[in-house]
């Protein structure tokens, strides 16, 4: 039995004739930009996710770098982003013209420490990104808090944890501004790219707009230098259909984490997930870490069990941030999760026959390769 990565198959075919009928009827109104789906999905997805306004957009870094040009973040301003993050967080930083300073992540649950936040800040500092790592709510509080003491914005990044919390206030409803990302294989997944920012901010939400549209609110007439960042039409209209879903397929996704925790508990040595206390997790992606995980990820790709490593270079250590001068051992944690850090195939359908396998195969490495 060969086992993907992830499979859309379970979650998109109970979804095919809705689908259709949705593409049946994008085709035949005749209006492909900014229309009466991007608006329901704004409203729809802004009452999900607790917050006055969402605005849409075409992806997740674009949703990023249109939050910091809002709160107008630019060159000479500093913005605190975890070192253990994907590019994507760090990149929109770059494009405002701001310097990205890293912060370490907690060694167990993998966000960034809020302690570690408050050790970075200086005078340049305008805002900090928590990044909402594998589906697990941040510690939002404590960086609520912090943020508060030094003046600082919040732009949180949620394309991983739709739906997660904190304190049981939902991610992406903390901060200043919010960002989120639609990628397919995302919690929440549109069928191309595809994001948004979240706000409780009428000024806020009022700017992003403007900005994804040319800097403009009526047609041929530009307030601002602006850019062509706005959410499909048809992009919105696959979201409002999935939208529905996803309660389910997050409850899905924790019954399988749970599974994953029995079936691997104690096996090598393995450091499974770990959800902090206040937290709640919804498993974009169930990570394990292991000193052997190169073997590991080549032993069950031989025994056709797909994983993915989230991710194999942390972003000071990218090529495109050599300038930074950052050494290696600079940071340590983000060096060793890098290292070791392996994620195992999940998502809402899959079977328990499956689960079962990928661990099977798991304990037959441990057993007899090590």
């Amino acid at each position: 039995m060969k086992i993907p990565f992830l499979s859309f198959q379970e979650m998109h075919a109970p979804l095919r004739n809705e689908m259709l009928s949705v593409f049946g009827a994008f085709y035949d109104k005749g209006w492909y930009i900014l229309g009466d789906s991007v608006r329901n999905f704004e409203q729809e997805y802004a009452f999900f996710n607790n917050t006055k306004f969402a605005v849409g957009v075409s992806n997740g870094l674009d949703a990023l770098h249109l939050s910091l040009k809002a709160l107008g973040v630019k060159e000479g301003d500093e913005v605190i982003v975890p070192s253990n993050t994907y590019i994507a967080t760090v990149l929109a930083v770059s494009f405002t013209g701001a310097t990205p300073v890293f912060a370490e992540p907690d060694v167990q649950t993998c966000n960034i420490n809020p302690a570690n936040i408050e050790a970075v800040i200086s005078g340049r500092t305008k805002a900090v990104i928590p990044v909402h790592l594998y589906g697990q709510a941040c510690d939002m509080k404590s960086i609520m808090d912090i943020a508060g003491k030094y003046n600082i914005s919040v732009v949180e990044d949620n394309a991983q944890a739709h739906g997660a919390a904190w304190n049981d206030q939902v991610t992406g409803s903390w901060g200043n501004i919010n960002a989120t990302s639609f990628y397919p294989g995302k919690n929440l997944g549109a069928l191309g790219d595809a994001g948004a920012v979240t706000t409780d901010s009428e000024e806020l939400a009022q700017k992003v707009s403007v900005l994804r549209n040319y800097g403009s609110q009526k047609k041929y007439y530009n307030e601002v230098i602006g850019y062509n960042m706005r959410l499909d039409e048809l992009q919105a209209a696959v979201l409002r259909v999935k939208l529905k879903h996803l309660k389910q397929w997050n409850s899905q996704r924790q019954q399988l984490a749970d599974m994953y925790d029995n079936l691997l508990n104690g096996v090598g040595d393995l450091i499974l997930p770990v959800c902090a206390a206040g937290a709640t997790h919804v498993y974009h992606l169930y990570t394990v870490r292991t000193k052997y995980r190169d073997a590991l990820q080549s032993f069950l790709k031989e025994k056709g069990v797909d994983t993915l490593i989230h991710y194999p270079v942390p972003p000071f250590a990218q090529e495109a941030y050599k300038d930074l001068g950052i050494r290696s051992g600079q940071f340590p944690i983000a060096e060793e999760m890098a290292a070791t850090l392996l994620s195992l195939p999940l998502w809402p359908g899959m079977r328990q026959e499956q689960m079962e396998l990928v661990a099977h195969e798991i304990k037959g490495f441990f057993s007899h390769h090590i």
